[in-house]
């Protein structure tokens, strides 16, 4: 369990002061149950930086000699103040180790943050998941922001850099959002926003990780639909068809370059992706890459021996900004890019205007968000094999929890072990979030040897994970409890899977945008005056990321169509006490009406039955119990064969006691369900996108 860093330095104290006979019997207490963080938490965890000398973990990392080299690189190029972000090139979700150079300079190894240098002081800003994750392992050159706005950074920059000050960034690292907060922040400050292309962190990171062993392979026959020449075409169709005649299109998002070319890699953690960007013109298609990486093989299937409008001409990853610069600079032409993925480096070289256009997606994103038949069937497929993983692990923790010997990380290690058995897997698509008790109440907890807590049949349990199948990706979320659970626990957890079933079972019009759509995951909590804090849903890809933008319910997500696939994943967290997650992966598909033909509804394609125990059908509707049990039904007829197939009795015969068709119960619900479903759809009807 995250908790306050005032609250540990609370607890600290207290421990403290414990006489140490009871210090020790407490200690043996926490190392028997292992209910507690482990014995490592009853020690002083957290820095101190008040004291004399400072009080400093062995967690902490000395950052003294990169701060001190990173000063001296930036004295010649007259900067005030650096600024270090948490993020890579491509502005990707997850980064490679070698990216990490927020870490590399704070020793704050969490996901999100920013740090900044100056000549004296050094800082960094991250949420609240981290704070005590930054006490334990930063030492006392860095202060600590708990913000994470950029007008938060700026107010700082302002009171430490002098008037008339520069302050660099490194413009490969900042999103077109990014640097223009920024420059809005400091505009009437008098200070100065310089982008240095050259990473003063890469110039003092002498031990940086290298490039991973290279892996860049080919899509194999069975598993695409379209060549990447065919795609390629596609996407030239939709270029010459936009009215402001684009002559380029710039990807810069690593999805979309192996999109495109049917490639997969392995230099991004869970991600099947490898450094690159593409720069498509109407005759010529420009591969950044690290070109002593690419096979012979390779370069066949590329046609990189041509020069024809489909040879694609591979050209060095760290020549994209000077080769864009010289496309830019002939008469004619213009480039069009997708500003949510495109870095400021890239963008900032693209002038005059009139040679620059922008869309918030790039046509790959767009196009690729929309599965073609093969990437539907295939995906669907990959979700049967991967529920058969999850049964197993729910199987396994029914026989081990009650004896005592399971913890959050050994479930987490054992559902991945149980996918990799499974045809054609490459791993997991994202860290196990493996979290019980008061843990779970934490939405984006996952398990470390310093927080694993004992499993036991008194609390719920909940388990997010996922698989990288060649075939798809995979993402689901259950809650289980193995006890008796309480009379609001079972309330919390039945609204939460109404509110997948409400979205899931609706009808709407192709076209309607996700945000549209969302309140149906609430509504059966805010009924009780419950909600959750996070989103109700993103992409997944086939064999790509785990969060595939730019489908879901959010605000700056695209409309849904026929064949996109996002999650549904309505939840509840009870603060210090327990969490509720429901997760499904679902695809959207046409559905026939009485009198509009161009609607659609979705169909869930996780397949792993929920918790009977926790599920009261007196809330119910007659027609939610209807989709549940139709569901169910599913589960038998795709989950069954693959059973079967792999010889596993016992695990098909507790799909079959765990999928028993529900007793049909009339229920009041039912009426504010319908009621409430319509008016969703009538606001939905009104605001098609």
């Amino acid at each position: 369990m995250h908790i306050s860093s005032a609250g540990s330095q609370r607890a600290g104290s207290v421990w403290l002061k414990m006489p140490s006979s009871v210090w020790l019997w407490a200690l043996s207490v926490a190392v028997l149950t292992g209910n507690l963080f482990s014995a490592a938490a009853y020690e002083r965890t957290e820095r101190n930086c008040s004291l004399t000398p400072p009080y400093l973990p062995s967690t902490a990392v000395n950052t003294t000699l990169q701060l001190q080299e990173l000063r001296g690189q930036m004295l010649p190029l007259n900067i005030s103040a650096y600024i270090i972000p948490g993020t890579d090139a491509h502005l990707s979700e997850y980064i490679a180790s070698r990216d990490a150079r927020m870490a590399f300079m704070t020793g704050f190894t969490g996901s999100a943050g920013t740090a900044v240098v100056t000549q004296t002081k050094a800082a960094l800003w991250t949420d609240s998941r981290y704070w005590v994750q930054a006490e334990r392992q930063m030492d006392c050159n860095w202060e600590l922001e708990k913000d994470v706005s950029i007008i938060s950074v700026a107010e700082w920059l302002i009171s430490e850099v002098p008037p008339g000050g520069n302050i660099g960034f490194d413009p490969f690292l900042f999103s077109l959002q990014t640097q223009e907060s920024y420059a809005m922040s400091l505009e009437s400050s008098n200070r100065i926003l310089k982008s240095i292309p050259v990473n003063l962190v890469d110039q003092v990171w002498k031990e940086r990780p290298p490039l991973p062993p290279y892996n860049l392979t080919r899509l194999p026959d069975r598993v695409i639909q379209r060549t990447w020449q065919m795609k390629v075409d596609q996407i030239r169709s939709v270029m010459t068809s936009n009215p402001y005649q684009p002559t380029a299109l710039l990807l810069s998002a690593l999805d979309e370059t192996a999109w495109l070319f049917n490639l997969r890699g392995n230099d991004i953690p869970y991600n099947p992706f490898f450094y690159s960007y593409t720069l498509l013109t109407l005759d010529e298609i420009w591969l950044f890459v690290h070109t002593d990486r690419v096979s012979e093989d390779l370069k066949v299937y590329l046609s990189a021996s041509c020069t024809g409008p489909l040879c694609v001409q591979l050209k060095s990853y760290d020549s994209v900004r000077e080769n864009l610069k010289t496309y830019v600079a002939q008469p004619e032409v213009k480039v069009w890019i997708g500003t949510e993925y495109t870095n400021y480096a890239l963008y900032e070289i693209i002038t005059p205007q009139e040679k620059l256009m922008t869309s918030s997606y790039s046509p790959v994103l767009t196009t690729k968000a929309v599965k073609d038949e093969t990437e539907e069937r295939i995906l669907r497929e990959a979700h049967v094999r991967d529920a058969v993983a999850v049964i197993q692990l729910l199987i396994w923790l029914e026989k081990s929890v009650p004896k005592g010997n399971v913890t959050e990380l050994s479930a987490a290690e054992y559902v991945n072990y149980c996918r990799s058995k499974q045809k054609d897997n490459k791993g997991p698509s994202f860290e196990t979030i493996s979290a019980s008790g008061p843990n779970a109440a934490l939405a984006h907890y996952s398990p470390s040897e310093g927080t694993s807590r004992r499993l036991t049949v008194d609390e719920m349990y909940l388990v997010d994970s996922g698989g990288q199948y060649l075939d798809g990706t995979t993402d689901i979320t259950r809650t289980v409890h193995w006890g008796t659970p309480t009379d609001m626990q079972k309330e919390a957890f039945t609204r939460v899977l109404m509110g997948n079933i409400e979205i899931s079972q609706t009808v709407f019009p192709s076209g309607t945008s996700g945000v549209r759509i969302e309140m149906l995951g609430r509504r059966a909590l805010w009924e009780v005056g419950l909600n959750y804090g996070h989103g109700t849903g993103h992409g997944v890809g086939n064999y790509f990321g785990v969060h595939e933008w730019p489908v879901g319910f959010q605000t700056n997500n695209i409309p849904f169509r026929a064949g996109m696939f996002t999650s549904i994943e309505p939840g509840y967290y009870k603060e210090n006490d327990f969490g509720i997650r429901i997760e499904d992966i679902a695809v959207t598909i046409p559905v026939h009406t009485k009198y509009g033909h161009n609607f659609l509804t979705f169909d869930t394609v996780s397949l792993v039955p929920y918790d009977r125990k926790l599920i009261d059908t007196s809330l119910l509707s007659a027609k939610q119990l209807q989709w549940l049990n139709k569901y169910y039904e599913t589960i038998r007829r795709l989950v069954g064969p693959e059973l079967d197939k792999q010889g596993l009795h016992e695990e098909k015969d507790w799909m079959l006691r765990n999928t028993e068709p529900f007793t049909e119960a009339g229920s009041s619900a039912s009426v504010c369900s319908s009621s409430l479903t319509l008016i969703a759809l009538v606001f939905a009807l009104h605001n098609v996108v």
